[in-house]
């Protein structure tokens, strides 16, 4: 536990510098704090769990980069490296240091150390001399580029070569269809010790959990096999806008050994893709959609179905669905409709209330009796009332509504709150599971090879 955590403070700032005058700040600075942090002459020794460096193309950028190393170095001491290309500066390099002390309860004190550097020119030209002598040894080196990496350069690829991994956002890529193609040529150059990690691929995860979850009983595994349809809607209608959806197709392809045969694309952002699944075809559909709240290139929705040994299924999975007024007299119990035009709000309310209801029933007649003094069963309180007319899109502007269809049963629903997005948290997910994931890079091996046939 965490007693005392330090304001970060700039404590050094140079402009028109080296990096051998950064260095030498910088030893200057944990010498400093080693100092001071001693007792009884005993320096403790220097916490450092790795090394992030951050490549900001804008101020907005540098800003959301420093916050974030601040937020990951109170939890894990580590040395960031925020670069910046400021092409207006007087000098090559402007540099400044920021640390952070975290005193923790039971061990010794650490301190976070973010360097920020601005570079005149473009920032990749001169990265790997920038960050090589300030890396530290022995701890693992990731680079999060904040905007596009420039896919293909020799410089970046230099940079690589002393990176563990490379964090990346395919959803804030500049020209997504072109930068897309030069993310998946990195799992031919790259050198064996580096990682890729993709926040989109991590704002995926209830998607793909969803997904596996209703293949997860035994009793449905056989229906892996019987799928022959899967439609994804997405919003906007560029070809960019399907990176996602096509990471969803990849991952299901990869994991189930589908083999891409034909894809064509269509006026309204309509793809039609065709898969080998072995003794049968499987068509994919991607379709644009117009959902205002829904950012370029988020999926909407996801509709998986099939049959197996004379069973048929469908999987439907709605992002914040858009929801029907419910009657002013809509009673407690009410069943409501199972189409994708739900009133996601008022389901999260109804489990709530009726969750309250039983808790309610099963001890009435004790709470009855101390609130009152009456015996048991001489009254019965009002029961609750769910004022569905008050709920509001803000409530559950957040959620998943998954409807499972299996022959005739009745379909099943359930709704998903999800979290909220943040850089930091999703950021820090990927480190600290690491960037090396097999799952991840079949998935957008298998994405590419569908995007290349749009």
């Amino acid at each position: 536990m965490s007693v005392g955590l330090s304001e970060p403070q700039k404590v050094w700032s140079a402009e028109d510098v080296s990096i051998s005058d950064v260095l030498n700040a910088l030893g200057d600075i944990r010498g400093k704090f080693a100092r001071d942090e001693a007792h009884d002459d005993h320096v403790h020794p220097r916490s450092c769990v790795m090394t992030l460096i951050g490549v900001a193309p804008t101020e907005a950028d540098e800003v959301s980069a420093m916050r974030t190393a601040e937020l990951i170095g109170t939890q894990h001491p580590a040395l960031a490296i925020v670069i910046r290309e400021a092409p207006s500066m007087r000098g090559h390099l402007d540099a400044s240091i920021t640390t952070q002390i975290q005193r923790p309860q039971i061990a010794c004190p650490t301190e976070c150390e973010i360097i920020t550097l601005h570079v005149r020119g473009g920032a990749a030209e001169h990265l790997a001399a920038l960050v090589d002598p300030l890396l530290v040894s022995g701890v693992p080196t990731y680079l999060w580029w904040l905007g596009t990496p420039p896919f293909g350069h020799k410089e970046l690829l230099d940079a690589l070569r002393v990176c563990d991994g490379l964090v990346v956002d395919s959803a804030r890529f500049e020209e997504p269809f072109r930068t897309f193609r030069g993310l998946s040529r990195l799992l031919k150059v790259a050198h064996h010790r580096l990682g890729l990690a993709d926040m989109q691929w991590s704002r995926l995860r209830p998607w793909r959990e969803t997904v596996a979850q209703f293949f997860t009983p035994v009793e449905r595994r056989d229906l892996l096999s019987g799928i022959a349809e899967v439609g994804i809607d997405y919003a906007g209608e560029g070809r960019g806008n399907r990176i996602a959806a096509a990471l969803l197709t990849g991952w299901m392809a990869a994991a189930l050994g589908w083999k891409l045969r034909r894809a064509a694309a269509g006026g309204g952002g309509v793809v039609v893709a065709h898969y080998d699944a072995g003794s049968r075809m499987v068509e994919v559909d991607f379709r644009s959609v117009q959902k205002g709240h829904l950012a370029p290139g988020e999926v909407g929705a996801v509709r998986i179905a099939g049959a197996s040994s004379g069973t048929t299924f469908r999987l439907s999975v709605f992002h914040d669905p858009d929801r029907k007024a419910a009657p002013p007299d809509a009673a407690y119990r009410t069943t409501h409709p199972t189409e994708g035009e739900d009133d996601a709000g008022f389901e999260l309310a109804q489990r709530r209330a009726e969750w309250h209801r039983d808790v309610l029933h099963e001890n009435l007649d004790s709470f009855h009796h101390m609130a009152t003094g009456e015996m048991p069963g001489e009254s019965r309180p009002r029961s609750p009332v769910v004022v569905n007319r008050e709920r509001r899109r803000p409530d559950s502007d957040r959620v998943l509504l998954t409807l499972i269809e299996i022959g005739e049963t009745a379909p099943l629903r359930h709704v998903q709150q999800l979290e909220q997005e943040d850089d930091a948290a999703l950021l820090l997910d990927l480190l600290s599971t690491g960037t090396h994931d097999e799952v991840y890079n079949r998935s957008l091996a298998a994405a590419a090879a569908l995007i290349e046939k749009f």
